[in-house]
Parts: C-alpha cells; sequence; structure tokens
C-alpha cells in the first residue's frame, strides 16, 4: 500500500527554505519521530499507552501536514491495542516514508 507523502514532503522543503542540510535534518528528525511513536505503538499492551502513542503520532502528523498519517493515527485510535492491521500499516509509511518510490 502507498501513501501520498507530496504534502509533507512540500512541509519539509517549505521549512528548510535554500537549505538542503536543514531539510535532510528536518527529513531524519521526522523519520526519527515517527519510528519512536511506531515502536511505542508496537509494544503497548494497554488502553492508555496505546491512546498517548496514537495521539503523538497524530501531533506529528499534523505538524507537518501529513494528511495520510493523520488518518493512520486516528484509525489506530479506533482500534485496539496492538491492532496489527494498524501497525503494518504504519510501518509500510514509514518505509515508504524512509525509501520513497521512484
Amino acid at each position: 500500500m502507498a501513501y501520498e507523502n507530496g504534502a509533507l514532503d512540500a512541509t519539509l522543503a517549505a521549512a528548510a527554505g535554500d537549505d538542503p542540510a536543514l531539510l535532510v535534518e528536518l527529513r531524519e528528525a521526522f523519520t526519527q519521530s515517527l519510528a519512536n511513536q511506531v515502536d511505542l505503538l508496537r509494544r503497548a499492551r494497554c488502553d492508555g499507552n496505546w491512546n498517548v502513542a496514537a495521539m503523538r503520532l497524530k501531533g506529528l502528523a499534523a505538524s507537518f501536514h501529513a494528511e495520510g498519517l493523520i488518518d493512520l493515527a486516528e484509525e489506530a485510535l479506533d482500534s485496539a491495542p496492538g491492532e496489527p492491521v494498524v501497525i503494518r500499516k504504519l510501518e509500510q509509511f514509514l518505509n515508504g516514508f524512509v525509501r520513497p518510490a521512484g
């Protein structure tokens, strides 16, 4: 499943301006934060931990206008802790962002 990262990439590029090093740094920071929240969701076994990680993920997504990720975070909020389908979709999003197609 592919997710459109165009708005996210545009937001990062706008924030970095003409500084390619800053763009790389912002992308790495976003990727690391995304990976951390996906890991927390993967390990969550109670509603509280699951919801906190999903809300953090939604906040991260909203900060960078990542609509696809916002939708996935909302799906996580509507799911039971440890829901494998949600975790798999988030991992696919993360992998697609780290290694974009093309």
